[in-house]
């Protein structure tokens, strides 16, 4: 059966089941036995009527029949197309540019879907319904907003006057399991060897950066670096919108910030919230990605008893991150002399673990720096670089053949280690 047909038959099912005049009262499980039901009296009324629609139904299997149901079932009680679109664990993106023009990525691969809402005020109804449930508002007034929906995927809208071409969403997917390190060695984002030195700096309380372009992993990565915390520590998450799926840890809190309200008062930044944590006795403080101001007191917490924070950052390279940071700081203190923030910097962040999407769409670990110190006259970072990704000449324009080599250079910063009792050449 074609796509096409596929979708008009949705369409016919769900204007069916929109007649019933029991629909508002139904329970979920009643509304999908009809919604069941209907379909296959369809499929039985053409077997002696129309022989020829027969033909295409009689070839649907349990699985594209379960497609279909639940298809019709989301479009009244779920998230309409949406529904369809995130049902499938394939997609790990989603883009919406209007209600005619959805596109998703599959292993990498941009593609455009057939199916699309079918009105402008579909798709608001289905933003409104899924804003609303995580305590966000969107509207002309406040046109954009960053959410996430049940399942923990990340969420960004952008309404009309501000989007020209109809309410525009971005939806980034992540795995319903949370990242493992054994799964990172499986994808050659890191090999065995890096897995048991990261286990070692995040044991002995080494402040870590995870830095990368837009869909480089860095949040899938700082998932699996969690599972190395031990399990009596008290962490504390901040994020922007929840994404991390930390599992290994009961003495967890978790804290997101809360945009503006109508009246423009009432938000609640990351900075904030860092603050607040400061008070709450945490072991380590967990911040999904520093993007502004915030970025002094991340800094003052690594440098004030909180060793072992861990956090990510956009960046295209070590260097890079580590002159973000320094442009951060001055956000949110503009008289604060280049040097004493460059001191800051080195003397918060022990490690950099720099992470990048290749021509082949792999998303691979590049490489994994100590941070030594500032030089005040020259005002540039001293780094030791430990690990270096180098591609093998098998690298082709469709595949990237190479892994994460050790350099010559041997660690210097140990103290942390022996401070943990870990006695090893690193």
């Amino acid at each position: 059966m074609t796509e096409t047909s596929k979708n008009e038959l949705i369409a016919q099912l769900k204007a069916e089941i929109h007649q019933n005049p029991d629909l508002t009262t139904m329970s979920d499980e009643q509304l999908r036995f009809l919604i069941q039901k209907n379909l296959e009296d369809k499929i039985d009324w053409a077997r002696t009527n129309q022989p020829d629609v027969y033909r295409e139904l009689s070839s649907l299997n349990f699985r594209e029949k379960r497609f279909i149901a639940n298809a019709v079932y989301e479009s009244i009680r779920g998230l309409g197309v949406l529904g369809q679109i995130i049902a499938d664990p394939e997609i790990t993106e989603v883009m919406i540019n209007g209600y005619r023009d959805i596109f998703v990525e599959r292993s990498g691969r941009l593609q455009k879907l057939e199916n699309h809402f079918e009105s402008r005020q579909e798709l608001e109804t289905i933003i409104t319904k899924f804003v609303s449930q995580s305590g966000r508002v969107v509207n002309e007034s406040e046109p954009i907003v960053d959410t996430h929906l049940e399942d923990g995927s990340r969420v960004n809208v952008v309404m009309p006057p501000v989007a020209l071409n109809g309410p525009i969403v971005t939806i980034r997917r992540f795995p319903r399991e949370a990242m493992t390190v054994q799964k990172l060695i499986s994808y050659g984002s890191i090999t065995p060897e890096v897995a048991e030195v990261l286990e070692l700096l995040v044991r002995a309380r080494y402040n870590i950066f995870v830095s990368g372009g837009t869909g480089s992993g860095k949040t899938t990565f700082l998932n699996a670096l969690s599972n190395f915390i031990p399990r009596d520590e008290r962490i504390i998450t901040i994020e922007d919108s929840a994404e991390l799926q930390i599992k290994n840890i009961d003495n967890l809190v978790r804290l997101e910030t809360r945009n503006a309200g109508p009246d423009g008062s009432g938000a609640i930044t990351i900075k904030d919230l860092i603050k607040s944590a400061l008070r709450m006795r945490p072991d380590r403080i967990v911040v999904g990605e520093v993007r502004g101001a915030e970025a002094l007191d991340m800094l003052q917490a690594m440098n004030t008893g909180h060793d072992g924070s861990l956090s990510t950052g956009h960046a295209n390279s070590t260097y890079d991150m580590l002159s973000r940071l320094e442009t951060m700081v001055l956000q949110g203190a503009a008289g604060l002399p280049l040097e004493a923030i460059g001191q800051q910097i080195a003397s918060a962040v022990d490690i950099i673990i720099h992470l990048s999407r290749l021509r082949d769409k792999s998303r691979k670990t590049m490489q994994i720096v100590e941070i030594l110190g500032y030089d005040t006259a020259t005002r540039t970072f001293r780094i030791n670089p430990l690990y270096e990704f180098r591609e093998s000449p098998q690298s082709t324009k469709e595949k990237v053949a190479g892994k994460l080599v050790r350099t010559e250079h041997p660690m210097q910063n140990v103290q942390k280690l022996e401070n943990a009792g870990i006695y090893r050449t690193i």
